[in-house]
């Protein structure tokens, strides 16, 4: 119902013109037709089609952008739940990881490059998870930059 809201007030609204011109017993096509006639010296009559159909394709640009507006702001939504997740994961999967890194320092002989190695994974892999998340425009480009960059 909420998708055809504008429908139905114009149904409603023609409805109550509709019936108020009948018990009114008002011609109110007649009325235009005579307002026309009594525009014809100022020639706002030949103007009429041309604003008629500017509105026409203004109605359908507007439409159009709109429903492109909609989709775009479903991408985004689906994008952010999508990225939430992979937050979630690659967090679970970073704190995992430090029990590694917990259990690797507490043996004896282990090489510490290794150590100062993973640091370095952990540091990248947590950086582009925040540049991934900080992103303010979503398109392929600038995410494959945040993730490269």
């Amino acid at each position: 119902m909420n998708n055809y809201k504008l429908t139905f007030i114009g149904f409603v609204v023609s409805m109550f013109i509709y019936i108020g011109c009948i018990i009114l017993e008002l011609d109110l096509f007649e009325k235009f037709v005579a307002l026309l006639a009594s525009l014809e010296q100022f020639e706002f009559d030949e103007i009429i089609i041309p604003i008629v159909v500017f509105f026409i394709f203004l109605f359908i640009d507007t439409a159009r952008k709109s429903k492109e507006i909609k989709m775009e702001n479903a991408k985004l939504n689906i994008y952010k739940a999508m990225l939430s997740s992979s937050h979630h994961i690659l967090n679970t999967f970073i704190y995992q990881m430090n029990i590694f890194k917990i259990t690797a320092e507490e043996t004896p002989g282990f090489d510490k490059k290794v150590l100062v190695f993973y640091e370095e994974i952990i540091d990248n892999a947590s950086h582009q998870i925040n540049s991934l998340s900080n992103l303010t425009n979503i398109d392929e480009l600038s995410i494959r930059a945040s993730v490269m960059g």
